[in-house]
């Protein structure tokens, strides 16, 4: 590792507390970047603007909660950078370092004594209004009722082929990293965050029969809306509402041909992590 970028989130990190303490573990073996809105903290680093920072570095290491380090993974994607996420939110299902191991981490990452792991994205194409915007997730992609509309009848798909109907508030397609994030909340099951499939859940259903569904990553799941149904929902992306839809709108989901790359520092396993973040 020659060039890493040390990104944290301004917020969670007040004063660059954290931020300092990884440079100084650096201690000069690598060359650092920084965006230039931390020009004057300073921490001995290069500073230069964000868009340039994922043509230079070979990793970068977040700092912030998993909002952060979910949002800076989609970034490095197309670049097939490595990400080290330390934890500085709550619950951190993303990050692989908690700050008292910040020193050790960062040893670790210098001496190339870790892992990459890729977690599989999905890319949404969402046609509405004659027109179409694409996006790309990690974790999960929400249609979801606005507050005061009439309750969505959405019709799920896989390859054209119709499979359920699901009467609900709303719908969450997420990857197996998201199993353990909005999908797990309502209802959904845990998955290895290292598989490759779909995991379709319906979010307050007023159904009997409602349940998940595990769709293969290899076939396109589309969703569909009861034109009936006079319903008003928002799209949202990895926690990000990205733009209002009615029933005339078509939601596209495909599995990405980009992968997030995440740096595994830590001996423990994902079911060791799922029980000691959700006991």
């Amino acid at each position: 590792m020659k060039k890493t970028a040390v990104m944290p989130n301004k917020d969670k990190d007040m004063g660059l507390t954290y931020a300092k303490r990884v440079v100084n573990a650096i201690n000069g073996r690598a060359e650092v970047y920084m965006e230039d809105i931390f020009s004057g903290s300073g921490i001995r680093a290069e500073y230069i603007p964000e868009d340039e920072i994922y043509d230079t570095v070979e990793t970068v290491i977040v700092l912030g909660g998993d909002g952060t380090i979910l949002k800076t993974a989609r970034k490095c994607a197309g670049k097939k950078i490595p990400v080290l996420g330390i934890n500085l939110g709550t619950v951190g299902f993303m990050s692989e370092v908690e700050p008292a191991g910040i020193e050790t981490a960062v040893e670790r990452l210098l001496s190339g004594r870790y892992e990459v792991n890729s977690r599989m994205m999905m890319t949404v194409d969402v046609y509405h209004n004659n027109r179409k915007t694409s996006y790309h997730a990690l974790n999960d992609i929400v249609i979801s009722k606005k507050p005061g509309s009439k309750m969505p009848h959405t019709m799920v798909y896989s390859q054209d082929e119709l499979v359920n109907t699901y009467t609900a508030d709303g719908v969450i397609t997420a990857t197996p990293t998201g199993s353990t994030a909005y999908s797990l909340s309502a209802g959904g099951p845990v998955v290895d965050p290292l598989m490759r499939m779909f995991i379709v859940t319906p979010v307050c259903p007023h159904m009997l029969t409602a349940r998940t569904m595990i769709m293969s990553a290899d076939k396109v799941i589309t969703l569909t809306f009861d034109p009936v149904y006079d319903s008003r929902m928002s799209v949202s992306v990895d926690g990000d509402i990205l733009e209002d839809i009615d029933t005339s709108a078509r939601v596209v989901i495909r599995k990405s041909e980009l992968t997030a790359e995440l740096i595994k520092i830590q001996r423990r396993s994902f079911y060791d992590t799922l029980i000691m973040k959700l006991s």
